[in-house]
């Protein structure tokens, strides 16, 4: 029988290692409500939730939605797109927060087309406690004790084309104190209703900037605190509040 040397034997399994990596991670992974979190998820053997599926995406990979479900709340740690699209694709929390980022400094996330619950008792909806840049796209935020939209750490925030409702604040931005470390979070066509305050931007480190937005049947439309900033383009709808609130500059149309 042939005998195969020590060092030829180690030298195989590296190469058997390599060609069959224990932890490959996918670019694009697949949820369902059917699915499970000890499949691979991908399009044929899809995980249950967010949070299965994000252990097993690639930085800059992608998780998409195989049918309507709820997918429950996650922890984003890396550059990331989950996008819901077409179906009805849902984070239901109570007592704490749904989504966390706390990705690293040149990480970029996109949140896309979920409807995210928190009972009335979940705390935050999308909480940004750090990464370059976040995207909320075509989102549906509500029923948080918090914020449905909190911002604590500096970097750039897009929410595009979403709707917020029945929370304590709709958007709050409040990132630490710095000389140099801002956040600027552009709100392009939201609809904040029926919060407690629709939109806070507290601190000199804060800048919000309203594009087409409507906010209506707060108890504050727009509140700025110690110095943080609130622009518009003079197209928002900021009525039929307690107390509208107005924004701290203007910004002439391009």
């Amino acid at each position: 029988m042939m005998r195969i040397g020590l060092a030829a034997s180690v030298a195989l399994v590296l190469v058997l290692a390599g060609a069959f990596p224990a932890n490959a991670q996918a670019t694009r992974t697949w949820v369902s409500g059917v699915g499970d979190d000890v499949n691979p998820c991908s399009r044929t053997a899809p995980c249950k939730t967010f949070a299965g599926a994000i252990s097993k995406t690639a930085a800059g990979g992608e998780i998409n939605v195989l049918d309507p479900g709820g997918f429950g709340g996650v922890t984003i740690t890396k550059s990331i797109t989950i996008d819901g699209q077409p179906f009805l694709a849902g984070v239901l929390v109570s007592g704490t927060s749904a989504i966390n980022v706390n990705a690293a400094p040149g990480d970029v996330v996109t949140l896309r087309n979920l409807t995210i619950d928190g009972l009335n008792t979940g705390l935050s909806g999308i909480k940004f406690i750090g990464g370059a840049a976040l995207n909320i796209e075509n989102c549906t935020i509500f029923g948080f004790d918090t914020a449905a939209i909190d911002i604590t750490a500096p970097g750039l925030v897009f929410v595009r084309d979403t709707i917020i409702r029945n929370s304590h604040v709709g958007v709050h931005v409040h990132p630490a104190a710095s000389p140099t470390a801002f956040a600027v979070v552009v709100l392009d066509n939201l609809r904040a209703v029926v919060n407690d305050t629709g939109v806070e931007s507290q601190n000199a480190n804060s800048i919000v900037v309203l594009n087409n937005s409507t906010l209506t049947g707060n108890g504050t439309g727009l509140l700025s605190v110690s110095g943080g900033a609130i622009g518009s383009y003079g197209n928002n709808r900021n009525v039929g509040n307690t107390a509208n609130g107005a924004p701290t500059f203007m910004i002439a149309p391009q």
